[in-house]
């Protein structure tokens, strides 16, 4: 009797062990179809799966786990996507709380949640809010990483499309040029990432109606899109042509 006990205590904590990485599968599993259904469109049913995989992570990793972070940034953007911006920045908040707490203010492991709450901040017109964050983001990227890496340019183009969005282009114009330059010394010459970026200052500078300066950047553009595999970019000859094809100050239209 007394070996029949010692084998039974060790099999509690085996049979907890197990039931845990059943959960921890099952959260898995639920996480990549929440993915699966977003990229679909289906997103009331990704909703509801997210929601499943957010109770499920916190209940098998606790509350302030980074993979409860990580679910309750997934429903935080479905909620965005659905245009319930008032949850989304509860989650987000949720989101940046938890990993502030893990991984500190400072590190570079909070940027996205920094990022994904500034980027919902903006969409509600809340410039002010999400200004400071972006910022915050830059300065821990440019702090670990250094002013020339690839993710300060992201940065960089963040807070320039919020600039552009409040209409502080000067502001904007710089940005994006430094995020250029970046790109430029860490990527090849016809990398999309470069383009997208060239795309955007090229926006900027059509909106100040400046097509001239937006001109030589969308021909630019159009070489990379030529040479790139990329199906998502914009169509910079379309825009090329409608800026040739506008009827000019003092002409009959």
């Amino acid at each position: 009797m007394r070996g029949f006990a010692r084998i039974t205590v060790v099999l509690i904590p085996l049979l907890f062990a197990s039931c845990r990485d059943n959960d921890k599968a099952e959260w898995e599993r639920l996480n990549a179809e929440v993915i699966s259904l977003y990229i679909q469109g289906n997103y009331e049913q990704a909703e509801k799966t997210a929601q499943q995989g957010l109770a499920l992570a916190e209940k098998t990793f606790g509350k302030e786990h980074q993979n409860t972070a990580k679910s309750l940034n997934n429903l935080g953007l479905i909620y965005k996507t659905r245009g319930k911006l008032e949850q989304a920045e509860h989650l987000y908040k949720q989101a940046l709380t938890i990993s502030e707490k893990l991984n500190g203010a400072n590190s570079p492991a909070i940027v996205t949640s920094l990022n994904n709450l500034a980027e919902l901040l903006k969409a509600q017109s809340k410039y002010d809010l999400a200004e400071p964050i972006y910022k915050r983001a830059l300065e821990i990227r440019e702090k670990h990483l250094g002013p020339d890496n690839p993710k300060v340019a992201i940065s960089l183009n963040n807070l320039a499309g919020l600039y552009a969005a409040e209409g502080k282009y000067s502001q904007a114009e710089e940005l994006y040029k430094r995020a250029i330059e970046i790109c430029e010394k860490n990527f090849e010459p016809n990398s999309p990432t470069t383009g997208r970026f060239l795309n955007n200052l090229a926006a900027l500078y059509c909106s100040q109606e400046q097509y001239d300066k937006a001109k030589p950047l969308l021909a630019r553009m159009l070489e990379i899109q030529k040479k790139s595999s990329a199906t998502n970019q914009t169509d910079a000859a379309a825009i090329l042509k409608t800026i040739e094809n506008r009827p000019r100050r003092g002409t009959q239209p």
